[in-house]
């Protein structure tokens, strides 16, 4: 199984189950009485939607409440078709919280959180240099977010 991917299909209980674990302080025994389930097979659920890759637990946190943060995006414009390889490289990269394989102008669109300690220069002189095949980058610096909430990588 590739990265990122999951062979488990998410079923309306599995959806129903995610949508309550928005609020990530909601036990298990609350979803479950809120679902008409018992405690133990939302349990169950939810660590086989862990353990397939399809859902992770995690806390987030807005980039505009980190005082010397800022999240920017960067289009990324390659020199070859093999999108997915590339895309997998980028997300490795130190402050890279997302990669995207879209269509338009760029190949592939990251989402990046900077640092006063890790800003956009370091990102590209000791990051970026290290994917082979990269035409062209294009750094949107986000002004202010919605809804935009991110794990903290760095």
């Amino acid at each position: 199984m590739r990265l990122g991917e999951s062979a488990l299909k998410i079923d309306d209980v599995n959806l129903s189950i995610i949508k309550h674990l928005k609020d990530g302080r909601k036990s298990f025994r609350e979803i479950a009485v809120a679902l008409g389930l018992a405690e133990n097979t939302v349990r169950s659920r939810v660590q086989r939607l862990h353990e397939e890759g399809a859902l992770e637990i995690v806390g987030l946190v807005d980039p505009e409440a980190l005082a010397g943060h800022r999240l920017v995006m960067v289009g990324v414009k390659l020199a070859t078709m093999s999108l997915v390889e590339k895309g997998r490289e980028f997300s490795l990269l130190r402050g890279v919280v997302a990669v995207s394989v879209v269509t338009g102008r760029y190949d592939l669109i990251l989402t990046v959180l900077l640092s006063d300690e890790f800003d956009l220069l370091r990102f590209y002189t000791e990051e970026v240099i290290k994917i082979s095949e990269v035409l062209s980058v294009e750094t949107f610096v986000v002004y202010k977010g919605f809804n935009q909430k991110v794990p903290y990588i760095l």
